[in-house]
């Protein structure tokens, strides 16, 4: 129900990003939003955020440098009581962000699509059944994911806004960077990308 819920929010407001996209303004998703330091919110200190959709009704992303914990597979698909596959390791669960923080994501390749899978540009993903994860712990998944609990949420002209008082800076978004296991180079890197795409 959840998959099926995220998959029509994002389908229902792709018309609203060409009513949303004109020569004033941007719209930019699959692009990455960068903490800058006149942020001064500590939930997102040093964040880079990977920007799902971003339109006329707000923008909802997710944090992808934050990683919180390693957990077992078993325990990530025990409360939809999946079968776990035998020896399949362990998940890097990532704080995505403040809002709903029980609520799960995966953001991956677009190699691999199920059900409520939404392709944000061609290169990326994101899908919020768990079943991605079941195929994940089978080695059947993506070919690279991140596993996200929690979301980042903007309303209709609040981003405008941090944009304008230059809480975030907007860099172009890649596998390479997305995926990269060390959180504080991300930060780094998107911030330097920030400013030679300025």
């Amino acid at each position: 129900m959840a998959a099926l819920l995220l998959a029509t929010v994002l389908v229902a407001t792709a018309a609203a990003d060409d009513r949303a996209a004109t020569p004033s303004r941007r719209a930019l998703t699959g692009r990455l939003l960068v903490a800058t330091d006149a942020l001064r919110d500590p939930r997102f200190a040093r964040t880079v955020i990977y920007l799902v959709r971003h339109d006329a009704d707000g923008a909802f992303g997710l944090v992808v440098n934050w990683p919180i914990a390693e957990v077992p597979f078993e325990r990530a698909l025990q409360p939809f009581g999946l079968e776990v596959p035998p020896g399949s390791g362990d998940v890097r669960v990532h704080y995505g962000g403040p809002v709903q923080e029980r609520r799960g994501f995966v953001l991956h390749t677009s190699d691999w699509t199920g059900e409520g899978t939404t392709v944000v540009d061609g290169r990326f993903a994101v899908t919020e059944d768990p079943a991605v994860l079941q195929a994940m712990a089978r080695g059947t998944g993506p070919r690279r994911a991140l596993f996200f609990l929690g979301y980042a949420g903007w309303g209709p002209g609040q981003l405008e806004a941090e944009l304008a008082t230059g809480a975030w800076g907007v860099a172009p978004a890649d596998e390479r960077l997305v995926f990269d296991e060390d959180p504080q180079q991300k930060w780094i890197e998107a911030t330097t990308r920030r400013l030679l795409d300025l």
